[in-house]
């Protein structure tokens, strides 16, 4: 049976929203709890090298979005429900042993902790998207509404990461935040089970009888070849880019060997996905139009150059203004103030124009943004640059996030909630990751060997400023086309299937006659 919002008393559906915002909000702290204690955690491992000190955070979003890919799948096929509450758990767990890694003397054991630690939001991320998909009709004002809630607790997530490990720092000790943050996410766990309705686990499938039992669909569904095969691609790539700036790409030869299998595989990973018996793919790219295309290219080059802004202002702080981690927490958390207006502002954008315009205007968000911090004194006072900057910023993510997800999501039937929002997720994410990459190996190669940091920090930002630059290519491209192609996508809807579809084949009985197709009249 459905469910939907109107099954659910004003409490309930309160504490249903809130319970699917958390994943958003503890994945953004999660992510922001080791930039704000980074030179402490580093200290903690004798580590003091740029390139490495940016892996405590690009290993979380590597993880987070590389795993969202099949994350969303395994939602479809095995329920949404089920995949999230499973997503809190080990969100939980492994947020716990992050913490205690700092028994060891070595970073190695943290640096897998930390890694492992995203596979919980890599679940609950998707899947929890895919719940509000499900329960709000498309198109409707309330799920406009609850999409900026999610959007919103991104900068508000950050700050909340950021505040929690600055505060232990300064009075405890920097492991106490990792296990005080797997505390609250326990107990979301425990009441996800209660809160979620059971009903939305199950969706009919019109497609059950083509196999002898739902395990078995189930199996097929979840696309393992191309899994395996994706995942890995993305794993390789992304590690060649983050080893290439810890590294160094000319010391050591294996970040680029493994940056080329990476792509190789990629390559394997998009054919697979196009063959006609690949009757699942994590992937639907034959169901992706022009119009999909280039929001993903706008929310890629946009989150990647927002990745780069966050960790260089951080390090910019601590290490030239020489502020606390208290004190840049404070002055970030402008942020935690301006995204709710951003959500607010941005739901009421997406009722009077097309998501593709805001998108659009989140690429000038995140330009100049990073504009301001490239070009920023250090002596100068936080009023002037660095707040205008953190009043933008938000912009970009709250108006490029629910756009493009209440876009896939509408885009998608109901059992496919789960990949739309992977997809998007994925892209952010995994865009995060890569940006620190790109930026980690351009500011190795323009500190002059660590002796001016201020020039490798500016050329980092202008590598943002230059991503960023380019998804406002790619908006305004997409917003003087974007009428053509839905049109075009419309006519394509209304005439006959060109789906690349695999026929289930078995017997006819007696009493069945075979249909004569349309090509054999």
């Amino acid at each position: 049976m459905a469910v939907s919002y109107t099954d659910f008393g004003l409490p309930h559906e309160a504490a249903f929203v809130m319970l699917i915002a958390f994943a958003q909000l503890f994945t953004q702290a999660a992510f922001g709890q080791t930039i704000a204690a980074v030179n402490v955690i580093g200290d903690s491992f004798n580590i003091t090298q740029s390139g490495q000190l940016s892996w405590f955070s690009a290993s979380f979003s590597l993880t987070v979005g590389t795993f969202i890919l099949p994350s969303g799948r395994w939602g479809d096929a095995f329920g949404t429900r089920k995949l999230f509450i499973i997503g809190y758990a080990l969100f939980a767990l492994f947020t716990l042993l992050c913490g205690f890694a700092a028994f060891c003397k070595s970073s190695i054991l943290f640096q897998v902790f930390r890694a492992l630690q995203g596979i919980g939001p890599s679940m609950l991320l998707p899947n929890g998207l895919a719940l509000l998909g499900k329960t709000y009709p498309n198109g409707s004002a309330r799920k406009n509404f609850v999409f900026c809630i999610f959007g919103a607790c991104a900068p508000c997530g950050f700050c909340v990461g950021a505040s929690i490990t600055s505060l232990f720092i300064k009075w405890v000790w920097w492991p106490w935040s990792f296990w005080c943050i797997s505390a609250i996410l326990a107990c979301s766990m425990v009441a996800s089970i209660f809160v979620i309705p059971r009903e939305l686990d199950e969706v009919k499938r019109a497609d059950d009888i083509n196999h002898e039992s739902k395990f078995a669909r189930q199996c097929v569904e979840i696309d393992l070849l191309g899994t395996i095969v994706g995942v890995g691609a993305l794993i390789l790539i992304n590690v060649g880019l983050n080893q290439g700036a810890a590294a160094g790409w000319l010391a050591t030869r294996y970040p680029i060997a493994l940056f080329i299998i990476g792509a190789f595989m990629f390559m394997v990973f998009i054919y697979i996905e196009l063959h006609p018996y690949t009757q699942y793919p994590i992937v639907p790219l034959r169901q992706l139009s022009a119009n999909t295309s280039f929001v993903f290219a706008c929310m890629a080059f946009g989150w990647s150059s927002f990745g780069i802004w966050v960790y260089y202002y951080w390090s910019f702080s601590l290490n030239l203004r020489n502020h606390s981690p208290l004190v840049t927490t404070a002055t970030q958390c402008t942020s935690a103030v301006i995204g709710p207006m951003a959500a607010i502002f941005t739901g009421f954008l997406l009722s009077h124009f097309h998501p593709r315009i805001i998108i659009c205007a989140a690429m000038v968000a995140f330009t100049v943004a990073n504009i301001l911090f490239a070009t920023m004194p250090v002596k100068q006072s936080y009023w002037f640059q660095s707040f205008w900057s953190i009043v933008v910023a938000p912009f970009g993510m709250d108006m490029s996030f629910p756009s493009g997800t209440i876009l896939l999501s509408d885009s998608m039937p109901a059992h496919n909630q789960g990949v739309a929002a992977s997809l998007i997720n994925t892209v952010v994410n995994y865009s995060i990751a890569t940006g620190l990459g790109i930026a980690g190996s351009v500011e190795n190669a323009t500190n002059n060997n660590g002796t001016d940091v201020l020039k490798g920090y500016r050329a980092a930002w202008y590598v943002a400023v230059g991503l960023a630059g380019a998804g406002i290519a790619f908006g305004v491209v997409y917003v003087a086309i974007g009428p053509k192609l839905e049109r075009q996508a419309a006519i394509a809807g209304n005439a006959p299937s060109i789906k690349m579809e695999v026929p289930v084949i078995r017997p006819l009985s007696q009493d069945e006659e075979r249909p004569i197709k349309e090509s054999e009249k």
